[in-house]
């Protein structure tokens, strides 16, 4: 039976159940049907399946075989082609290109009883083929419109591939540097977080899900995973209710306001039950208070992992815990296909937990109209058409050069002049096409990055010296490996310093390769690894004109480099087009405008370090030594959050809120501030509002983010900025996770960084 009769048999039995009418009635049928509404379609297919079809649809497989050569003839591989064949496959991942797509597909709708498209999912983390910043760079950027930009470009590259469904964007907070996912996040701070998980949702998911350039998003992971204690992934969590409604779940909430489509739920355990299995969590807040619509997914083999928590005794209890929880589909977990029917069967879960979960999953297919034309994302040549076209290259460059920040610029050192200089260009990743790249770049090819050299050759006016100083690795490198940090070999390190003795500026690319950082690379030191810290300590010696540019997946403690070195560029891990981005800041071509997501500690012992702290009891009581501090090391991070310069400057004054100092509770408050670029270039200022609630049911943080504006000013030009401060901005969650707004008394700061001390205050009546 070929696709198309399977198809019009289908939609013949929907009408048959919506409307009643006769099989002689068909051809008027299949016109009515246009009109029933998606709930209506997935009602009258939900009412024909078995329920081994039904827990087939909340099944999802790796792919397991290669889809255009031959049908696996035995092990998992067979079992698994047989299930697909009998419609107890929903989804699968890791199936990518058109070709291999459509195959799969065409076994899905054209010889199963009921034709049920698969959705196609991937993890296209900061981008697809075309790599933009990882997505800890990319919130530096602060900048809404690139990012969701930059989600785009990733979605329809994805979407050109065949490929319906993103693992992506992690939403979660984490405070903790230590924690190699971070660089798959927003950082440390709920509002930005929001604003950002918002903007990537629509970058991927557009205005119309079922056009066949967006994919579905998927908010991950819900919940808390960004706190695992000693930043140890997989690790156990243990917070309060306080942090979790206050710093986890706002982003969550964002996403699911801005329509995110998919939800996926975490490896972490929460009040001792792994989240997998919290109705808490998936039921109570995200299904019943939030309303999400959604499906949820569990991550990787997460519902078999309810076991090895010792919170199931086999995976028949898992299964149950895990459904009734509301986990509507399992990743690669082999649970449900192997349990949930049986337990159904048995009594033991209701069948209508399958038909809320199925219909979440059947509704989503609908939306991406799978059903209207399974094969609508398998176009070749919009496949070749699309990827790493001009106009893609063109905006990750864009979003690469926002991502940058100016962390140190003594003298001017920066920008380099653009002709007359001698350069040595030194460091292990200044040659590296590879490492830019970043972590989770599956669908991409490695070694397409353009490194630093080549993004400074193109400035052909300076005489450019490359040494490369040390081999940060001994063997090879690979996403699937742990790395091998080179410790001993230090012959290289004497031509480097060769280099710089006989040049004007040195440049020095250093920091972490990009397997360093993302999923299972947690690290106990944030230093620079291996003996790039003896290579930059030679250098300097040499010659103190040094620029350090860090290449890196996290915040790291660079307190030697912040003492000596005149030039700090963070310029993370860019994607494709690294180095040209890196380039064209070192010479001044784009001014840097980046402001740090997450604080950069003094030391790894200071971490987890954030801006919105709790004041504490004794929070400075310097006199003796019973106060909250470090007996050998300042308390403050070394860069804080918000930070970031530029090649101008700027001068905020005239802070006013108008209409006096006091306001009720159900007042929208207005907040101006003067802006002025006192510098003699060109530059973008990200302006920054912060609130403290002085006195709370709760105890609030010292400063809370809540307003900040992008703001492009030329040489001279100052520009009024008005924020508006309202209940969304001045209430927090109890403990119970109600929203409540005090009164009592406030302070506003606004100023380029988390440690702004320009403020006002103003107080607020019931």
């Amino acid at each position: 039976m070929n696709y198309k009769t399977k198809q019009v048999i289908t939609v013949c039995g929907i009408v048959l159940f919506l409307f009643g009418c006769s099989s002689d009635q068909k051809n008027k049928s299949m016109i009515d049907t246009k009109n029933a509404t998606v709930n209506e379609k997935v009602t009258s297919l939900l009412s024909k399946m078995t329920i081994e079809e039904k827990v087939g649809q909340m099944n999802q497989y790796n792919g397991f075989w290669d889809v255009t050569g031959p049908v696996p003839e035995e092990g998992n591989a067979k079992t698994k082609y047989e299930h697909l064949r009998k419609g107890w496959v929903g989804s699968m991942l890791n199936v990518r290109g058109t070709e291999n797509v459509r195959a799969v597909q065409k076994i899905a709708v054209e010889e199963t009883r009921l034709g049920i498209p698969l959705i196609i999912g991937f993890d296209v983390i900061h981008g697809y083929k075309t790599l933009s910043p990882i997505p800890l760079a990319e919130s530096a950027s602060w900048d809404l419109e690139a990012i969701e930009c930059s989600a785009r470009v990733a979605g329809t590259e994805a979407a050109a591939s065949g490929i319906n469904w993103t693992f992506a964007p992690m939403v979660d907070i984490s405070r903790d540097a230590r924690w190699g996912r971070v660089m798959e996040g927003a950082g440390e701070d709920p509002y930005l977080g929001s604003k950002i998980a918002k903007a990537r949702v629509k970058g991927f998911q557009g205005d119309d899900l079922s056009k066949n350039n967006t994919i579905a998003a998927c908010a991950k992971h819900f919940a808390a995973y960004g706190f695992s204690e000693s930043g140890k992934e997989y690790n156990s969590v243990d917070i309060g209710t306080s942090t979790l409604y206050n710093t986890v779940l706002p982003p969550f909430k964002a996403a699911v306001d801005g329509g995110v489509r998919t939800i996926m739920n975490s490896f972490n355990e929460l009040n001792g039950v792994p989240v997998t299995a919290s109705k808490f969590l998936q039921r109570d807040i995200l299904k019943d208070k939030w309303n999400f619509d959604g499906f949820v997914i569990s991550d990787w083999a997460s519902i078999n992992e309810i076991i090895i928590w010792g919170h199931a005794k086999d995976k028949k209890e898992a299964a149950k815990l895990a459904s009734i929880a509301g986990s509507d589909m399992d990743m690669e977990g082999y649970v449900y296909i192997r349990e949930l029917a049986n337990l159904v069967k048995e009594g033991v879960v209701k069948e209508s937990i399958l038909d809320d979960a199925v219909r979440r999953i059947l509704t989503v297919k609908f939306e991406l109209g799978l059903f209207d034309d399974p094969y609508r994302y398998c176009d070749p040549e919009n496949e070749k058409k699309s990827i790493g076209n001009k106009e893609h290259m063109d905006a990750v460059l864009d979003v690469a050069k926002k991502s940058i920040v100016l962390l140190k610029n003594e003298n001017n050192l920066l920008p380099l002049k653009k002709k007359g200089q001698k350069i040595a260009l030194i460091g292990p990743l200044a040659d590296d096409n590879n490492s830019p790249l970043g972590s989770w770049r599956l669908g991409s090819d490695d070694n397409t990055a353009v490194s630093v050299l080549e993004g400074m050759k193109n400035y052909k006016e300076n005489t450019l010296v490359f040494e490369k100083g040390l081999d940060l690795f001994t063997g090879d490198v690979a996403f699937t490996q742990q790395v091998n940090v080179n410790t001993t070999d230090d012959s290289k390190i004497s031509k480097a310093v060769a280099a710089a003795k006989s040049a004007d500026v040195v440049v020095m690319v250093l920091g972490e390769h990009g397997f360093q950082s993302g999923e299972g690379r947690s690290r106990t030191k944030l230093d620079l690894p291996g003996l790039q810290q003896e290579l930059l300590e030679a250098v300097y010696k040499a010659n103190k004109n040094v620029v350090l540019v860090l290449n890196n997946g996290r915040p790291l403690a660079i307190e030697w480099a912040d003492e000596n070195i005149p030039a700090i560029v963070e310029a993370w891990q860019l994607g494709t087009q690294s180095g040209n981005a890196i380039a064209e800041v070192l010479y001044g071509d784009y001014n840097p405008s980046g402001k740090l997501p997450m604080s950069f500690p003094r030391n790894v012992g200071q971490v987890p370090i954030y801006y919105n702290y709790k004041n504490t009891g004794r929070p400075n009581t310097e006199q003796h030594v019973f106060w909250s501090h470090y007996i050998d090391s300042e308390k403050t991070p070394l860069y804080p959050f918000g930070y970031g310069l530029s090649y101008t400057t700027f001068e905020y004054s005239n802070l006013t809120i108008k209409g006096g100092e006091t306001f009720s509770v159900n007042d929208t408050i207005t907040v101006t501030v003067d802006l002025k670029n006192t510098g003699d270039v060109d530059g973008k200022e990200v302006a920054q509002l912060y609130i403290r609630d002085l006195v709370g049911s709760v105890t609030r943080p010292v400063r809370e983010l809540k307003g900040f504006e992008l703001v492009p000013l030329k040489a001279g030009e100052s520009k009024t900025l008005e924020f508006t401060l309202s209940k969304n901005e001045l209430g927090f969650y109890d403990n119970d996770g109600n929203f409540m707004v005090e009164a009592g008394d406030f302070k506003v700061f606004v100023g380029g960084s988390s440690t702004t001390k320009l403020e006002k205050s103003f107080e607020l009546k019931n």
